[in-house]
């Protein structure tokens, strides 16, 4: 998950962890229905972890968007047995931009997208690094 102010981008991998799949997004309302949303789509994929993007500073330090994230996960982990991890997620939204220009799309115009791609960002780096 790539956890926004206003949107939480998704992503998935097939049954294999081969291939990585930009999954949508959840518009923010409210801790509790961010978090019922989350774990309602998990159970409908049959997700086995779920992964947090860490919004770290430039400086690998946990900053205000960092506690904002940990305090998520915390309520996260109260609802679910599934084995929740944090991966940094530095630079993975202006990644996200970069690649979306590059398939001649205007990101400003398309946040969201930006947002699940991202979110597929992080799931690669997760993988990538187990």
């Amino acid at each position: 998950m790539d956890l926004g102010e206003r949107r939480i981008g998704l992503a998935v991998t097939d049954a294999s962890g081969s291939f990585v799949f930009p999954a949508g997004y959840i518009v923010r309302t409210k801790l509790q229905q961010d978090i019922a949303q989350v774990l309602d789509i998990a159970r409908e994929r049959g997700v086995q972890a779920i992964l947090v993007g860490m919004p770290y500073t430039l400086a690998g330090e946990t900053g205000t968007q960092a506690r904002r994230a940990q305090g998520f996960i915390r309520y996260l982990r109260r609802g679910t047995e599934m084995p929740i991890h944090e991966v940094d997620e530095r630079y993975t939204s202006v990644e996200a931009e970069g690649l979306l220009r590059e398939a001649g799309r205007q990101p400003s115009r398309d946040k969201p997208t930006i947002d699940e791609t991202a979110a597929a960002l992080i799931l690669q780096r997760y993988l990538d690094q187990t």
